[in-house]
C-alpha cells in the first residue's frame, strides 16, 4: 500500500501524452485498508447494516483528462478529446452483502459529495433502507481533489499516501472505479460478487458531475448501465479545470441519445431558485424520466440527522448550521427508495419508471402555485401532501449558514386546521392510507414504505 503511494507521489507530474491504448484501464487496487487514527473509514455508514460488510480500498493508476471537442450546445450531445494524463491514488468505500446469496446483482456507485469540503454520501443516507433490504452493493468514490485533501488532513496515518492531480481527472477516475468493480485484476473490492449492473449516482454537487459524465464520457466508454441524478441545477460541471484550461459549465439537458436509462429526481428546492433547474427542464423520453417532488427540500431533517452522526465521529467540533426554522421533514427518503428500485428495474429488465407530473409553475418570473396551506401543487403527491398535517416547503429557511436556504421548512398545522381536515381520530390515518395506496399503485411508493407511512400516521 505504501509502496504504491510512494511511486504515485513521486510521479505526480502532469505530462502531455497521448491517451493510453486502453483509454480506461483497470487501476491497481489495494486493501482492504485498515488502521489510521480512527481505525474505521471516514464516512463509515451512519446506520446499522446487519448482514453487510463495510470495507475501504485504495486504487490508483494513470488518469486521463478530457477537453471539449467542437461546439457544445444545450442538448448535451457533447464530444471530448483525451488530453493530459496524470498519476493518482484515491479510495473507494464498499458496502456489500456478507452473504453472496443476498446480493441482488446491482452495484450503486455514488460520486461522493464534497460541497462541505469533505466526502459525504447523501444519497446513501436517503435510500439506505431500500438498498440494505433489497441486497444491493454500494460503492462510494472519492473522485474529487478536495475530498482527498480533506482525508489526508483528517487522518494522515490512514490516508497520507493518497494523491489527486485535480478535478479534470475526476471523470476518468470514476470510470476506472467502474473497471475495478467489473474486471478486478487481483484485489476484488466486491469480495467475489459478480455485478450484473452498475448504476452511477450523484446528489447535488455530484449530480452536476453525473450529467457531464453521462453527456461526455458515457458515450465513449459505456461503463455504467444507468444514472441516478438527484437534485441538479441547470448549469452542470465543467469537463476541464486546472491544470488544463478552465471551461465554464453549461446549462444543459441530459442528452437524449444515451443507450442507458437516466432517472432525475428533483426536490421542490431544486426547481426554481436557489438551485434553479427550471431552465434545463426537459420532457421524458424512452431513456429519461424526471420526477419532481413538492414538499421536499434539497437537504432535509432526515439527511441532516444522519449527516451529523456520520461526521461528528471524526470531527466532533465541526459546526453544523443552526437555522431559524425547523427543517423540511417530508418524505423524500421514501421517494428515493422507490427511485432506486424503479431505476434498477429499468436497467435490469427494461421496465421504465412511471412518468410524473411536473410541479405547477406559472408567471413571469416563474413561481410555484400553492394550495391554501402553502404546499406546492403538481408533481408527485406524497401522502404528506395528499393528507397534509404540515406546510412543507423547499425554501424559506434562514440562518448564519448558506446551507439553511436548502433545508426548507416544516410548519405543523394548528389544532383548528387539523380539526377541520380530520374531524375524528380515525380520519387522518384513513386519509394517509388512501394516499399511500394511490402512490403505491402509481409506482411512486414501495409497498414496505407505504406500510411504514401508514404506521406512522396511526401513531
Amino acid at each position: 500500500m505504501r509502496k504504491l503511494g510512494a511511486v504515485l507521489a513521486a510521479a505526480l507530474v502532469v505530462t502531455l501524452a497521448p491517451a493510453a491504448s486502453a483509454e480506461t484501464p483497470s487501476p491497481q487496487v489495494i486493501g482492504p485498508v485498515t488502521g489510521g487514527h480512527f481505525g474505521i473509514p471516514f464516512t463509515s455508514s451512519p446506520v446499522p447494516m446487519p448482514g453487510y460488510t463495510e470495507q475501504e480500498f485504495f486504487f490508483g493508476g494513470t488518469a486521463t483528462g478530457y477537453v471539449q471537442q467542437g461546439t457544445w450546445t444545450d442538448d448535451g450531445r457533447w464530444d471530448v478529446t483525451p488530453a493530459e494524463q496524470a498519476p493518482y491514488e484515491t479510495r473507494m468505500l464498499v458496502r456489500r452483502p456478507t452473504d453472496p446469496h443476498r446480493f441482488n446483482g446491482t452495484v450503486v456507485v455514488e460520486w461522493l459529495n464534497v460541497t462541505a469540503g469533505i466526502d459525504v454520501d447523501p444519497d446513501f443516507q436517503y435510500y439506505n433502507a431500500e438498498l440494505l433490504r433489497a441486497g444491493y452493493a454500494w460503492v462510494g468514490i472519492s473522485a474529487q481533489a478536495v475530498g482527498v485533501t480533506a482525508l489526508q488532513h483528517i487522518d494522515p496515518a490512514r490516508y497520507g499516501t493518497l494523491s489527486h492531480p485535480g478535478d479534470t481527472f475526476s471523470y476518468d477516475i470514476f470510470s476506472q472505479a467502474a473497471e475495478a468493480l467489473k474486471h478486478p485484476g487481483g484485489v476484488d473490492p466486491l469480495g467475489g460478487l459478480k455485478p450484473k449492473a452498475l448504476i452511477a449516482d450523484g446528489e447535488s454537487q455530484s449530480s452536476l458531475r453525473m450529467v457531464t459524465y453521462a453527456n461526455a464520457i458515457q458515450p465513449r466508454q459505456h461503463l455504467y448501465d444507468g444514472f441516478l441524478v438527484h437534485s441538479r441545477r441547470a448549469v452542470v460541471a465543467p469537463i476541464s479545470q486546472a491544470p488544463q484550461a478552465d471551461q465554464p459549465g453549461l446549462s444543459t439537458w441530459t442528452r437524449t441519445d444515451l443507450d442507458v436509462p437516466v432517472l432525475t429526481v428533483q426536490t421542490e428546492t431544486d426547481v426554481l431558485a436557489p438551485v434553479d433547474y427550471f431552465p434545463a427542464t426537459q420532457p421524458d423520453n424512452p431513456e429519461f424520466r424526471l420526477w419532481e417532488i413538492p414538499g421536499t427540500s434539497h437537504l432535509d431533517a432526515h439527511q441532516q440527522q444522519l449527516g451529523e452522526i456520520e461526521i461528528k465521529r471524526f470531527l466532533p467540533d465541526a459546526p453544523f448550521p443552526q437555522c431559524a426554522l425547523p427543517a423540511n421533514d417530508g418524505q423524500e427518503r421514501y421517494l428515493m427508495n422507490s427511485a432506486l428500485a424503479r431505476l434498477d428495474a429499468w436497467v435490469r429488465y427494461g421496465i421504465a419508471p412511471p412518468k410524473a407530473d411536473r410541479i405547477a409553475i406559472a408567471g413571469d418570473p416563474p413561481a410555484m402555485l400553492r394550495d391554501q396551506y402553502g404546499n406546492a401543487l403538481g408533481g408527485i403527491r406524497t401522502p404528506a401532501l395528499q393528507a397534509p398535517a404540515s406546510t412543507l416547503t423547499g425554501t424559506g429557511n434562514t440562518g448564519s449558514s448558506p446551507f439553511c436556504a436548502l433545508w426548507g421548512t416544516t410548519t405543523p398545522f394548528t389544532a383548528q386546521q387539523l380539526q377541520q381536515l380530520y374531524p375524528t381520530h380515525g380520519d387522518y390515518p384513513a386519509a394517509v392510507t388512501k394516499a399511500a395506496a394511490k402512490d403505491t399503485l402509481d409506482g411512486f411508493l414501495l409497498p414496505l414504505d407505504a406500510a411504514l407511512i401508514v404506521q406512522d400516521a396511526a401513531h
